[in-house]
């Protein structure tokens, strides 16, 4: 038996033939595996393939002996204009259950528990093989990242990182989320992690408030914007009553000053300064909630972003009465910064359904805006003080217990300009995000598993 087999992507076509190699299809696994004999077997999952380092493969098997992972990956390089650009990953954990996930395009298998696992497939998927055959590996052992950049690959997608996060909400790619949602709800359920749709209930009732809703806005250092997002918020048509809490987070540009003159002429805008100066946007979303003049509804809009017309805070408190759930997720247009329409337009996370939301959103890296709470609850949860992922982290802890109601129909225009703060980030942003929303799922889990252990007991 030889140490180690390679199966390399291929597509070739011919005037009427093509061959290939398509990871991502059980039945092309299932050919792999009963064709391997050897100790170890690499995947090189990109075509035209990948460029090993020196000595790369000597030291992907070193390390797999090393370390008895069942699976490995390495950071690489990216071939730019025809230079070599680094191109680091992240370490697996728990949590790294997006399909997504960047593995790379060289990954080194253990032939033993790889052909355990595809033996013990049971759907035949088209998309999502690869996805589901790393998902089952994770539960029979170490899935391991070498920090070294042990290969070069061509990079041809040249969109910018604000561009490509969008990728996983594109109708086009309907069919293939279908399949990642099912391997990814058999993964839940197989590590004890999955939730029925029985949901807590809520009595609004029980709560007195002199304001029925809240717009929260945090906003640092956006002149150019903050006016049009007040006023959309003005110009708001409800039966009932609201306020717009502008939270101010030190500002050192002019936005201070638009805030306050436009405080001064109409009393509905409350602005807030928090009297500390080490708040991300989730701290200040906690200040604003734990205010005393902050509504029973709390709904966000971002200080560069617009309501689509004059009903959306209606609309909002109207599905929080009519679904008695503690969340309201909407959904949104992307415009530029003239609110011209702009790829990939409405995002409306239809991934998410009443009986499986909750066990999905674990599997992507959002769930939509503009986001609504019920106070008293978002009070007792807090969120995280951090400025990316806050949001995400605060749904998943409500929908671990309570309902979130959605919204399908756009109701903000969200703008990509070069202002954004997620417009284009570099490799270490992006991975420092992604890390962070793999902890974020990571925590998540193990409090859903912690939460059906509970909930057997009481059974019993």
């Amino acid at each position: 038996m030889s140490n180690i087999s390679c199966i390399i992507s291929r597509m070739e076509k011919g005037d009427q033939t093509a061959s290939y190699i398509h990871f991502e299809q059980t039945a092309t696994l299932k050919q792999i595996v009963a064709s391997v004999d050897s100790q170890y077997v690499f995947f090189y999952t990109k075509h035209p393939s990948p460029r090993p380092g020196e000595y790369a493969q000597q030291r992907f098997l070193q390390l797999a002996q090393a370390t008895g992972a069942v699976m490995l990956y390495s950071d690489y390089y990216t071939e730019q204009n025809g230079q070599p650009v680094a191109h680091p990953t992240i370490d697996y954990q728990l949590g790294s259950v997006r399909d997504d996930f960047d593995f790379g395009s060289i990954l080194l298998f253990r032939t033993d528990i790889l052909k355990k696992v595809v033996s013990d497939m049971d759907s035949d998927y088209q998309f999502a093989a690869l996805y589901d055959l790393r998902l089952r590996l994770s539960r029979e052992g170490l899935i391991f990242r070498i920090p070294e950049f042990l290969y070069s690959e061509k990079e041809f997608d040249t969109r910018l990182s604000g561009e490509k996060q969008f990728d996983y909400v594109n109708p086009r790619n309907r069919e293939v989320q279908i399949e990642m949602e099912q391997a990814f709800s058999a993964h839940l359920k197989a590590i004890g992690a999955y939730l029925p749709p029985i949901f807590k209930n809520l009595r609004f009732q029980d709560e007195n408030f002199k304001t029925e809703a809240s717009v929260i806005i945090p906003v640092r250092n956006r002149e150019k914007t903050i006016a049009e997002a007040i006023r959309s918020v003005l110009s708001q048509q409800t039966n009932f009553n609201f306020n717009i809490l502008v939270v101010d987070n030190h500002s050192t540009d002019e936005t201070t000053s638009i805030i306050k003159k436009m405080a001064q002429k109409r009393p509905q805008i409350i602005h807030i300064i928090p009297p500390r100066a080490d708040l991300g946007i989730g701290g200040c979303w906690t200040h604003a909630i734990m205010d005393k003049r902050c509504g029973r509804f709390a709904i966000q809009l971002d200080s560069d972003d617009l309501y689509i017309n004059n009903h959306i805070l209606q609309r909002i408190v109207d599905t929080f009465r009519n679904c008695q759930c503690a969340m309201v997720i909407g959904s949104y247009q992307m415009v530029n910064f003239k609110l011209e329409e702009i790829p990939p337009g409405i995002i409306d996370h239809k991934e998410w359904t009443p009986d499986n939301g909750r066990n999905n959103a674990l599997r992507i890296n959002g769930l939509g805006a503009p986001r609504a709470f019920y106070t008293p609850l978002l009070r007792q949860i807090r969120i995280p003080n951090v400025s990316y992922g806050e949001d995400y982290a605060t749904a998943l802890a409500i929908s671990r217990e309570y309902q979130i109601a959605r919204i399908y129909e756009p109701l903000y225009l969200c703008r990509r300009w070069d202002g954004n703060s997620d417009a284009d980030l570099n490799i270490q942003r992006v991975n420092a995000n992604n890390f962070y929303k793999d902890k974020i799922r990571t925590i998540e889990i193990l409090a859903r598993k912690q939460l059906k252990m509970g909930n057997e007991k009481k059974s019993l």
